[in-house]
């Protein structure tokens, strides 16, 4: 799920971590890479940050497993659904307090 909101005044790991997300490195296209694990590792709410000057863009799933495919990126996410849509939501409001 992709969803846009303002950008807060305070750099991306402060943001990251006020959301309840910890750090999981970069991506090739200097988006941040984050999750928000609901159990020990998995599943696990992932999100992909990039930081457009006076916005931020989310792209946001769910990893219900971690991925069986060696070293392939491919894995069994969800971008929609009620789990989703309900944490997409629970972003929007702490970042708009």
């Amino acid at each position: 799920m992709k969803f846009v909101c303002q950008k807060p005044r305070d750099n991306i790991t402060n943001i990251g971590r006020s959301i309840g997300y910890r750090f999981f490195g970069t991506t090739a296209d200097d988006e941040f890479n984050l999750v928000r694990p609901l159990g020990r590792d998995y599943p696990r709410f992932h999100l992909y940050l990039k930081d457009q000057g006076k916005t931020l863009e989310f792209s946001l799933h769910l990893d219900q497993k971690k991925p069986s495919y060696g070293h392939e990126t491919a894995h069994s996410g969800e971008y929609e659904g009620e789990l989703v849509e309900a944490e997409k939501q629970r972003i929007e409001q702490i970042l708009t307090k």
